[in-house]
């Protein structure tokens, strides 16, 4: 017989590459699971050939976590930063509309969160140009290919993760310290 956990709740972020959002998202206490994949395009079952041509989809993350751990708002603050939500459709040198960021709310309660959090960045003028972060209902989720789950923790050495990945991964554990496995 399975037990529930009636705290067990679903997010789906897309921040940029997902790389370097599921190894972020994968270091944090309360998080079960933490799956790449592709959100908000019209085909089904896509491939990231297709997403990379631009076929709508957004590369995300799907994660799931314990709100008795870590609430949503502590996975918003992570996720605004540790990502530029001021940028449409580009996160770095990751230039096209599957990178842009974009929070695919699952009821009423993320959505109302999400814009509060946003509405207080943009009014503190935490950043320099006002957050562009999407905010859509959750959609179909399609899990990517499984060269890309794990992909930083099976990479580490590679270029890629050690320039664009681990800087961001050392930034969480400095302001975020307490939210770290």
């Amino acid at each position: 017989m399975e037990v529930r956990n009636e705290n067990k709740e679903i997010a789906v972020f897309g921040g940029g590459c997902f790389w370097c959002t599921e190894a972020v998202f994968t270091s944090l206490k309360g998080v079960s699971s933490v799956v790449p994949g592709y959100m908000g395009g019209k085909s089904e079952n896509p491939s990231y050939e297709e997403v990379a041509a631009g076929n709508g989809h957004i590369e995300v993350i799907r994660l799931e976590f314990d709100l008795s751990v870590i609430p949503f708002d502590d996975l918003l603050n992570v996720f605004f930063h540790t990502h530029d939500p001021t940028t449409r459709n580009k996160q770095g040198n990751d230039v096209g509309p599957q990178y842009r960021s974009v929070i695919f709310y699952l009821n009423e309660e993320q959505k109302s969160k999400a814009t509060k959090f946003i509405d207080e960045l943009n009014a503190s003028h935490a950043y320099a140009d006002p957050v562009v972060t999407e905010l859509r209902p959750m959609l179909a989720f399609f899990e990517a290919e499984d060269y890309h789950k794990e992909f930083y923790e099976r990479h580490k050495d590679e270029p890629y993760c050690q320039i664009i990945i681990a800087p961001k991964l050392e930034k969480l554990q400095e302001r975020f310290k307490e939210l770290i496995k």
